[in-house]
């Protein structure tokens, strides 16, 4: 089947089998198709596909023309919960095809998620439940909404087999996804060669890294190159880590592995988002520590970036690495009163005011225990929607003395497109959210009577709070 409008490659195979291993999917005893994200397969040229076409690419892994000739399993190590484990890599998914995003030119991975069993796998089956599935649909279609640098689940095909499953019900329904990303080269990618004492491979991947995903860091010279490498990375991943804060995310298992060097959040396992701005806040059950909590975030993504830093060593002088990591702390700040702007759609003024509101506005959340959202959708727009938070639910908060300081700086700052507040969805009576009893009550009706009604309803609200704030997936021109 010709694809006539994609362009599709097959780059991550020019690194060399050092990287992979070719692997071959699962054959699964049905393949029923569940979620199609249909703007993002406009955006890569598979938008004409049929719905058979689809199955065959995208659920029973039939080569896209262009593409790998057969899936590859990457391999990589990983710090988990900051313990070094040598046994990882894609252990239920592999790289099944690359394609070019025809708005941006930028190369992104369409890979998968519970596609069999890899030379990875251990003991496990190389699974994914269909609920592991729904979760991830619907935690990076509302990271999209909100703004966040995120992958898109582009495909969720149940597959018809029973798998038995600690953390769920079990017998579960089972599924494979496949994620659209801007790349899968994760830090761990990095230190499986320092591991190894490979350091021409370490290099070998940073500049297949930068030649195909942030060809402007090119420098003649290694160490340049490494340090603008490093930068590069620690601005990226401080600027994820800046919008999940402002999104009341907690992404729950934030090991080296889960790092994408290109700094884009992908894989969602125990996510939640936080109900109040609680730093102690935690996702997974297993994270006695709260290592990954809330506030513990950026921390943890820190320590990741300086794993990293540790890979680089052969290639840089060690004082010039350290004052890349320094970065780190800067970036976050600034980015992060970027994102806050941004989810209240208010414009940059002088630094002084946006620090004064930024501090304000989250010591409020942190003190007051306001709803997360709630105080976000409210205050859209700055002042410009005073009369519009005095009617919420919370307007007694927005009364108290603890919100002065918030209105007060609020007052140096205005919207960065007034005409937004017209969109019908701030008109409604509640924002839309994604609280874990909202994603247990939208999954029940699918595992009780196979009913996708409320997932689809969800799914449409999602959309509209993403027109309504201009974070909807752009339309090819």
């Amino acid at each position: 089947m010709p694809i006539t409008t994609a362009r599709l490659a097959q780059r991550h195979a020019e690194l060399g089998e050092a990287f992979y291993d070719v692997v071959a999917p699962a054959a699964f005893p049905q393949t029923i198709l569940r979620y199609r994200n249909q703007p993002w397969a406009e955006r890569i040229g598979l938008g004409d596909l049929t719905e058979a076409e689809w199955i065959a690419h995208l659920g029973r892994f039939e080569p896209l023309p262009g593409s790998f000739p057969q899936p590859l399993a990457l391999r990589y190590h990983g710090h988990q919960f900051r313990s070094y484990n040598p046994d990882l890599g894609d252990g239920r998914g592999f790289l099944f095809a690359q394609a070019y995003d025809l708005g941006d030119g930028r190369l992104l991975d369409l890979a998968t998620k519970g596609s069999g069993r890899t030379p990875w796998s251990r003991t496990a089956d190389g699974r994914l439940t269909l609920k592991g599935g729904v979760r991830e649909i619907l935690a990076t279609g509302m990271l999209e909404a909100l703004g966040v640098n995120t992958s898109k689940t582009f495909s969720l095909i149940e597959t018809g087999e029973a798998l038995e499953r600690g953390d769920e019900p079990s017998p579960t329904r089972s599924a494979v996804l496949v994620r659209l990303s801007h790349s899968h080269i994760r830090i761990g990618s990095f230190q499986r060669f320092l591991a190894l004492d490979e350091p021409d491979n370490i290099l070998k991947l940073m500049d297949h890294t930068i030649r195909l995903h942030m060809p402007e860091l090119w420098r003649e010279e290694t160490p340049d190159r490494t340090v603008a490498f490093l930068e590069a990375v620690c601005r990226r991943v401080a600027r994820t880590g800046a919008q999940w804060m402002a999104a009341g995310f907690v992404h729950g298992v934030l090991n080296t592995d889960n790092i994408n060097v290109t700094g884009e959040s992908f894989d969602y396992g125990p996510w939640r988002f936080a109900p109040v701005n609680d730093p102690a806040f935690t996702a997974a059950y297993f994270d006695v520590q709260g290592l990954y909590s809330f506030g513990r975030q950026p921390e943890a993504l820190f320590w990741n970036v300086s794993r990293l830093a540790e890979c680089l060593t052969p290639f840089a002088p060690q004082e010039a690495l350290e004052a890349a990591l320094k970065l780190f702390g800067p970036n976050l700040q600034e980015a992060f009163a970027d994102a806050l702007l941004a989810r209240l759609g208010l414009a940059r003024t002088d630094d002084a005011a946006v620090h004064r509101f930024v501090g304000a506005f989250w010591g409020f959340l942190a003190r007051s225990g306001a709803p997360f959202e709630r105080t976000f959708f409210d205050w859209y727009g700055g002042l410009a929607s005073e009369a519009r938070a005095a009617a919420s639910p919370s307007a007694a908060l927005y009364a108290s003395e603890a919100f002065a300081p918030v209105r007060e700086s609020l007052g140096a700052m205005r919207p960065l497109d007034a005409g937004r507040l017209a969109h019908p969805y701030f008109a409604d009576p509640e924002p839309c959210t994604m609280l874990i009893e909202e994603v247990e009550g939208l999954w029940a009706p699918i595992a009780e009577r196979d009913d996708w009604s409320a997932l689809q309803t969800k799914l449409a609200a999602i959309d509209r709070m993403a027109e309504a704030y201009g974070t909807h997936v752009p339309p090819l021109t």
